[in-house]
């Protein structure tokens, strides 16, 4: 396989958009999650899938990746309950507050007691102030906890919704009351929050299906799950995708977060919201309404007006797997890390090379381009 020169897609297409250079991860793991603070603290965390991870979520200081909260969260001592594991998604909430999602899952293995837990910093002082565990009827055994947003307008504390995109097991929503921890799995193996597989879907990122491709033997569909989330700007609704499909879907908010109601009663509140134009990882949203999407499969950021419509912002070659996004004063910031390169998805050989990066581009400046 030959791959184009640190760039993905097809070399004859033309970048279009504002896409800026924010930071390059010239050596070290690849990045997953970024999120941005109103005072513009830049945090990045680092999922440990193999490469070799000394922090798993860091804060980007005069261009150095520096652990964050500190080394000791960031260590392999002690057990899983009073550290970081490996963190897949990190957020800032509407009151400024970084929450760190914790898989509990190095190397997608089963979570241990203890690992799998969101942990809020403050950011006033860059102290741990809560932690809140995800017991193992909500995180199972087979669970990937992948991405989470906030809505501080529910309840005495607010909610957290995080997605399970697990390739082993049940994919779902998970609901978190951020006052009392308690959590519910909502959305348990619904059809919308499974993967799309060939012949009906057939994914393809550099211009190659993308699939899992071991070294001695045949290659097979990629099955992951409720990946990308996002809420709306009214809290009513809340966007979500699979890894794996090119559909947008959204559930309404109050019924998620209702205990009263049944599996049956929230899915029926389930609604389509259209092809995304492309495979999308990570979703997120604005006050305006409008939803931002990654679009692997293109090389691109797309957004989705509240009346449907769809635009794209950026395509460039160098978004190499676009993966997180993050939206604050003016831009959306957006991971690339070249997810598909990975010896899992090429016969065994590692075809990533560095640097992996992080863009911002301006939500509201020059030119777009519609979509049909």
């Amino acid at each position: 396989m030959t791959l184009p020169n640190g760039a993905g897609g097809q070399p004859s297409e033309q970048p279009f958009g504002e896409l800026e250079l924010v930071h390059a991860f010239t050596a070290g793991p690849m990045p997953t999650g970024v999120t941005v603070s109103r005072r513009g603290r830049i945090f990045v965390n680092f999922p440990k899938w193999g490469d070799d991870v000394t922090a798993t979520v860091v804060e980007l200081r005069d261009g150095e990746a520096v652990p964050y909260p500190d080394e000791r969260w960031n260590g392999e001592a002690g057990d899983e309950a009073g550290r970081l594991v490996s963190v897949q998604s990190v957020v800032v909430d509407p009151l400024d507050r970084l929450w760190i999602l914790d898989t509990g899952s190095p190397l997608f293995r089963p979570p241990r007691p203890g690992g799998p837990k969101l942990v809020r910093v403050d950011l006033a002082d860059d102290t741990v102030a809560q932690v809140v565990h995800l017991q193992p009827d909500v995180a199972l055994g087979t669970t990937y906890l992948n991405d989470v947003r906030f809505d501080l307008r529910k309840g005495e504390s607010g909610c957290a919704y995080i997605t399970d995109s697990s390739d082993k097991g049940p994919n779902g929503i998970i609901v978190v009351d951020l006052a009392t921890g308690q959590a519910r799995r909502r959305l348990h193996d619904d059809p919308t929050t499974k993967a799309e597989t060939p012949p009906g879907f057939v994914p393809l990122v550099e211009g190659r299906p993308f699939m899992e491709r071991p070294p001695d033997g045949p290659p097979k569909p990629v099955t992951m799950g409720a990946d990308g989330i996002a809420i709306s700007a009214d809290g009513r609704r809340l966007y979500y995708c699979p890894l794996l499909s090119r559909s947008l879907y959204s559930v309404s908010a109050d019924a998620l977060t209702d205990p009263s109601l049944s599996e049956e009663e929230i899915a029926a509140t389930v609604a389509y919201e259209g092809d995304r134009g492309g495979a999308a990882d990570g979703l997120e949203s604005d006050d305006a309404g409008r939803v931002y999407m990654t679009n692997w499969e293109h090389n691109a950021v797309l957004r989705r007006h509240p009346d449907g419509t769809m635009e794209t912002l950026v395509h460039d070659p160098r978004l190499l797997w676009p993966d997180t996004l993050s939206v604050t004063d003016g831009y959306v910031y957006v991971t690339a890390n070249q997810l598909h390169r990975q010896a899992r998805f090429q016969n065994g050989r590692d075809l990533r090379r560095h640097p992996y990066a992080l863009y911002r581009i301006p939500i509201d400046a020059g030119p777009v381009r519609l979509l049909p």
